[in-house]
Parts: C-alpha cells; structure tokens; sequence
C-alpha cells in the first residue's frame, strides 16, 4: 500500500492538520507540532491531543502514515555545547509531542559542522544526541532526513546518513527520510528509470530499505549536484517524472509516509492524485 500526501499546515492546532490531508485526498501527512521556527512552544493541550487522534481515527490515519517534521532552528551536531544542549532539548520536546500524539516517528534534518569541527566527529556528535534523546522517550523513530549537502549540512551522501546510524545503539528507533530533489542536488541521479534503479540500489547497499521510514516527493529547481535545496512541483523542475514514476511502482516503498513539499499547494490534490494513479 501507497501511502501518498502532503505537508499540511497545523495552524489553528495540530488537530486542524488532520482535516486539511483529508480535504486534498492525501493518504499521509506531515506536519509541525510546534511553531519550526521558535525555540519553546506551548505544551499541547489535553483537548488537542484528544481531538487529534479522534480526527486521525476518523479519517483513517495510522502511525505509519502521519511523518512530523522537527524545527529547523535544531542543529544536533552543534560544535558548541551550548548551542548543543539546547538543541538536544528541543528535539526531545520534539519526540514527547509525538508520544503524546502517538505519533511513531519525527523527521529531521541531522546536523552541520559549521567548519569549526571535523565531518567526522560532527557525525558522532549527531548519532549521540539521538542516543540521548531515544534513552528519555520512547516508542518515536528518529527520522534522519538526507539533505542537498548545502553550506555544511551533513547527511547528503548515503555513506553519512549510514554512519549516523551505526553510532545510534537502539537501531528500531531510527531511520531515514529520502527527499528526492535533495537527493538529485546531491548529486544522486534519478532523471531516468535507470538511474532511480542505480540510485536506490547504492542506498540499499549502504544503508539498507529496512531504514527507510518516509519520503518527500520533490522535484528540483536546483541543478543536478549543486548542492543546492530549492523544491518544484512534481515533473516540471530539473528531475521529471522518472523518480516518481519509479518510486509509486515498487513495491520497497509501501507502507511509509511520502510527503509532498512541493512549491503550489494548489496543486496538491491533482499530483496526490496523479502519484496514486501511478501505484494502480
């Protein structure tokens, strides 16, 4: 099964996103638990959390369909420890909020080294904050997203997202994210049905589909390997239809979220439908 959406907006209360998936025809959803652009939000009221899960009951959504993403402010492999430790807090509200929405996994993007330490221990450090997290909750995935390798963002090569995994010691609570226009701006090529075949063969080998716990479905606005993070809807930027096409016919990525973070959210229920018909 296909599970195919959007990353719909929660403004009025995370229970309020559930109805806008619905409302475009989408089959999963992401979304924000908390204002991504503060360090400290409200806690969750008892009224939200209820009507949330009342709402993903209704319309249908399980754990494996819903895929929050974390605040962009968080940077996990910060090389200074306060900055650090103020991150690890954020991300561990991050996943509470999950726990009490029962959510079972969170989506984010793993870190940068800001040239002031090696790529090397800037990994290590990312790995532990996950440990640290992971250790004072429980039942929520960490999510590591791959990005488009811009400024000093790590987790644009397979073989990093790989070593982030080996540092974490409870490996059920982690996983990937694969965004397809980051992955082409990265310098992973999936403008043909045989280079999505090579692209995703190398993920298997390095880092293994038993990881893959969601997907955002972009095209690129950005060049092939520029490194360069800029979103198109789907089959008119850099990329074309190829991943997408590829993607909804094999069978290696049924059962996850796979979220649109394309640029027209008017368009959203069109290409929703449109991924879905591809899957028939």
């Amino acid at each position: 099964m296909k599970y195919v959406g959007a990353h719909v907006s929660a403004a009025g209360g995370v229970d309020q996103a559930v109805l806008r998936a619905h409302e475009i025809g989408a089959t999963a959803f992401a979304l924000f638990t908390k204002n991504q652009r503060q360090w400290k939000a409200a806690p969750l009221s008892e009224d939200v959390i209820t009507t949330f899960k009342a709402n993903c009951k209704k319309y249908g959504y399980g754990k494996g369909q819903i895929l929050p993403h974390d605040s962009y402010l968080i940077n996990l492999g910060h090389p200074e420890q306060e900055a650090l430790d103020k991150s690890r807090d954020a991300f561990l509200d991050e996943l509470q909020r999950c726990e009490q929405l029962g959510i079972d996994r969170i989506n984010f993007h793993p870190g940068s080294f800001l040239n002031k330490i090696a790529v090397d221990d800037c990994l290590k450090r990312i790995a532990e904050s996950i440990n640290i997290v992971l250790d004072k909750t429980t039942g929520v995935i960490a999510v590591i997203e791959n990005t488009a390798g811009q400024g000093t963002n790590l987790g644009f090569r397979f073989e990093q997202l790989a070593a982030i995994i080996d540092g974490v010691e409870d490996k059920s609570r982690v996983g990937v994210c694969i965004d397809t226009c980051h992955a082409f701006a990265a310098g992973y090529d999936l403008r043909t049905a045989e280079t999505c075949k090579a692209t995703f063969d190398e993920f298997e080998r390095v880092v293994g589909f038993e990881y893959l716990k969601g997907m955002h479905l972009n095209d690129a606005k950005s060049e092939f390997a520029s490194r360069v993070d800029r979103h198109d809807s789907l089959g008119i930027g850099k990329i074309g239809n190829a991943p997408f096409e590829f993607i909804m016919k094999d069978k290696r990525f049924n059962g996850i979220p796979m979220v649109l973070e394309t640029v027209n959210p008017d368009i959203w229920p069109q290409e929703i439908a449109w991924l879905k018909s591809l899957a028939k």
